[in-house]
């Protein structure tokens, strides 16, 4: 799945209020890439 794809999933996630526990894994997954992708891993959404 693409960065892109995770961000789109989260928002989409965030839209259709789904299940807190995916969106939380969703966050937590678009969190990890970031800090590999950026220095600062204390950048958030």
């Amino acid at each position: 799945m693409s960065y892109e794809t995770l961000v789109k999933a989260y928002q989409n996630a965030l839209r259709l209020e789904l299940n807190q526990e995916f969106l939380q894994l969703l966050e937590e997954e678009i969190r990890r890439r970031n800090t590999h992708t950026e220095s600062d891993p204390s950048t958030s959404l």
